[in-house]
């Protein structure tokens, strides 16, 4: 392991570096084990004896391996993976259901999200470009290998909306003064749009939405916590999406 070698993991941690790079930090033998497995391209691995053996694996040291990391624990693994790159137009809104994430920025909250996505079965999440980086460590681990699954991309996403509106995609998106999500018509394929953590969803974005949900409080009248966290407010929308619209099996 290189002076140079440290460097570039460390410049890892910034979107700046990744974006200069093209490359991504995943941490722990399970995840790097999930990505040898998938379609992503992996540029080395620095691993602990015994871990990992291959080509493209280099063996380190424990004190190494706390040199490289970028958590607060080192794992026992570390590998430096190539971006991949995600076409938009690959996107149909109006025949599965998507995510759109406006202005979520906080990393934890992302990767969640991303893992709820794959559980629900939802394979792309389309953000607006000043989201958190899908790609920041934070984000990746938090995702438990489900960013090897679902695609994020990132884009004008009122713009996004917008065009998606006019070919007759049913846009919904979370507000407290939407109706009520157990009481409304809920449609298999279209685009379920979530907001920042602090401030909803913004103006811009909120134009485009053509049916606005409410996640009501139990009991109705409770006077408790003013909201929810995005991500536990993705959960419970998806979960309702999916037992509404789910196919019964057939007997």
């Amino acid at each position: 392991m290189t002076k140079a070698e440290i460097q570039l993991v460390r410049a890892l941690a910034d979107k700046r570096g990744r974006t200069e790079h093209g490359l991504f930090v995943a941490e722990g033998e399970k995840l790097v084990s999930e990505l040898r497995a998938s379609h992503l391209r992996i540029r080395k691995i620095f691993a602990l004896e015994g871990v990992f053996e291959g080509p493209e694996v280099e063996t380190v040291s424990p004190h190494d391996m706390e040199r490289l990391s970028l958590l607060k624990t080192a794992n026992n693994s570390l590998a430096l993976v190539e971006i991949p790159r995600h076409d938009l137009g690959t996107v149909h809104a109006n025949e599965e259901l998507v995510l759109a994430l406006d202005e979520v920025q906080n990393p934890g909250n992302l990767g969640t999200i991303v893992r709820l996505a794959d559980w629900f079965g939802i394979t792309d999440i389309v953000c607006s470009e000043n989201s958190a980086d899908c790609f920041n460590p934070k984000v990746v681990q938090a995702t438990m290998g489900a960013i090897l699954r679902v695609r994020v991309h990132y884009t004008n996403l009122p713009q996004f909306l917008s065009e998606a509106a006019k070919r007759g995609t049913e846009i919904y998106g979370t507000f407290l003064e939407g109706e009520n999500l157990y009481d409304t018509p809920l449609t298999p394929t279209g685009i379920v749009v979530m907001g920042n953590e602090g401030r909803g969803v913004t103006e811009a974005t909120a134009r485009t939405v053509t049916r606005k949900l409410f996640i009501p409080p139990y009991p109705a009248d409770l006077r408790g916590s003013e909201s929810l966290n995005v991500a536990m407010a993705t959960g419970v929308v998806c979960a309702e999406f999916r037992r509404r619209t789910a196919k019964p099996k057939q007997t």
